[in-house]
């Protein structure tokens, strides 16, 4: 047989150049690149006077369209950049603006974006040791130190994620199992889900994120297996109505597995009373999930921690740190009081980490995730951390709940808007324009028309939100460089559009 061995010359292309890499030429293409960016986008944030540029969709998708042409030969990186300048940079929304308070989309603390290069540069994936060594300690050490925050016992564990959703998931999916195996005996991993499994319910608010639905609909039970239970006049999930939905699910012979508790809901930032419901769940065998998303970032508050009473009694906590930590997207945790439950998701690959790992010693992460492929973002955290210190942490935390309870108390003193929670539990504030005497306007249709103008005017990023059928206007104040004239400036923005709309005879009358 004859093996033919392929012309070294044909193999001498320089890629040195395209990688960061020990070489100089290496090094040089790297410092070069990451200055042009630096550059740019320096140029980008100087400029930004708005927190968006105002463009529609239609249009922004066009311009989109225009530099999606690529050349067999490609360009010069700083030509490339002035090509994204438009399309993508400026018509991107500028999040760490004092006037983008739409979302829970939080302005990214500096060490954190400066992370994220070091993370994409070493390009390790945290599925097994031997693709992130150090790393591996890294995460752990961090899941540690969020556990002992929480107060969580030394059987805890946790890992990584890409925010709620998947936190959430994790949540009921451990839940189910460990229900399954206890109740029928049943290995959900290798015999599937038991004959009766129709039977199983999952309880949370009614203003539980959406997640809890989407979360029973994947793993198989549908959306029906959610029950949901009202909220007081706060907002918080009602412990009688869930003591009376317990009764009710007893008499119909049904199975709730795992109550849902929030900790930060979207709209409100509620917190349900983590103490009593825990206290409730325990009494009928029911795994307690929080979905601390958004308000686990109490933890590092010197004035709110009080908020989080019970919170260490949960059997798994969902945390996500691109919002109230400040990191850039994405970046989350799940966190589960006694981490032999990870059982119920861990597989073994010869070729990635074979039973003999576990017998070594040998951490491989990908044990206890449902992602393989997984990025290095413990760091984001660990740097801010180091960086920041936990003190000035919590005060930006703080400082946001004080703005929010400030605008609350402002709105209430309005003529023109009113308030629809003035004692706000974190930093969310939700109001509608709506002037004393109005006939005859859909009030719901002049505050989306308000919101839309806003951010096509580029005067501020808000958002809108349903409550009780009606819509209503919704400030997320995460930022802590936002202050109280930013908020006179939007609010007065605010009014000024509404009156102009309903003295320019738009077409908002009511249906």
């Amino acid at each position: 047989m004859t093996i033919t061995i392929p012309n070294a010359e044909k193999c001498t292309t320089n890629y040195d150049s395209f990688f960061l890499h020990q070489g100089e030429e290496g090094i040089g293409a790297f410092t070069q690149l990451v200055s042009q960016v630096s550059k740019k986008l320096q140029e980008i944030y100087a400029s930004a006077e708005q927190p968006f540029i105002g463009k529609n969709p239609t249009r922004i998708e066009e311009e989109i369209k225009q530099i999606m042409a690529f050349s067999s030969e490609g360009q010069t990186f700083e030509d490339v950049l002035d090509e994204i300048e438009t399309p993508i940079l400026k018509n991107s929304l500028h999040i760490s603006h004092e006037k983008s308070m739409a979302h829970l989309h939080c302005p990214p603390l500096l060490p954190g974006v400066v992370a994220e290069l070091i993370i994409a540069t070493l390009n390790q994936s945290m599925d097994s040791w031997d693709q992130s060594t150090a790393a591996t300690y890294v995460e752990t050490e961090m899941v540690e130190w969020l556990t002992k925050k929480i107060r969580f016992p030394s059987t805890s564990g946790g890992v990584f994620t890409s925010g709620g959703t998947q936190s959430n998931y994790m949540g009921i999916l451990l839940a189910r199992d460990a229900f399954c195996h206890s109740y029928w005996n049943q290995n959900i991993q290798q015999e599937g889900l038991p004959q009766d499994f129709t039977r199983l319910r999952v309880i949370c608010s009614e203003e539980a994120h959406f997640t809890v639905k989407k979360a029973a609909s994947q793993l198989g039970l549908g959306e029906q297996a959610v029950v949901t239970v009202k909220t007081d006049e706060n907002h918080r999930m009602s412990v009688r109505e869930v003591r009376e939905t317990l009764g009710q699910l007893e008499k119909e012979n049904l199975l709730p597995f795992a109550l849902v508790a929030t900790c930060g809901t979207t709209d409100f930032g509620s917190i349900d009373p983590l103490e009593e419901l825990t206290s409730v769940a325990k009494e009928h065998g029911i795994w307690v999930h929080v979905d601390a998303a958004y308000g686990g970032g109490l933890i590092l508050s010197h004035s709110h921690l009080d908020k989080l009473k019970g919170l260490n009694k949960a059997d798994s906590i969902t945390v996500d740190f691109h919002k109230l930590f400040y990191q850039p997207i994405s970046c989350g945790a799940f966190l589960v009081k006694n981490q032999k439950h990870f059982r119920y998701i861990s597989y073994h690959a010869d070729y990635l980490n074979p039973v003999e790992d576990d017998e070594e010693g040998i951490l491989n992460l990908v044990n206890k995730s449902v992602q393989t492929t997984r990025r290095f973002d413990a760091l984001k955290l660990f740097l801010s951390l180091k960086t920041i210190g936990t003190d000035l942490f919590g005060r930006l935390i703080d400082d946001t709940v004080k703005l929010a309870q400030y605008t609350a108390s402002y709105i209430d003193g309005l003529e023109n808007i009113s308030i629809q929670n003035s004692r706000p539990e974190i930093n969310t504030v939700i109001f509608r324009y709506q002037p004393p005497k109005i006939e005859g306007i859909d009030v719901n249709e002049l505050n989306r028309t308000i919101q839309q103008q806003l951010l096509y005017l580029g005067k501020g990023v808000i958002a809108k939100t349903t409550v009780n059928g009606k819509t209503f206007l919704k400030l997320t104040l995460l930022n802590p460089r936002t202050k109280p004239k930013d908020i006179h400036s939007l609010l007065h923005d605010i009014e000024k559009m509404g009156d102009e709309l309903l003295n320019g005879g738009l077409n908002i009358e009511e249906s």
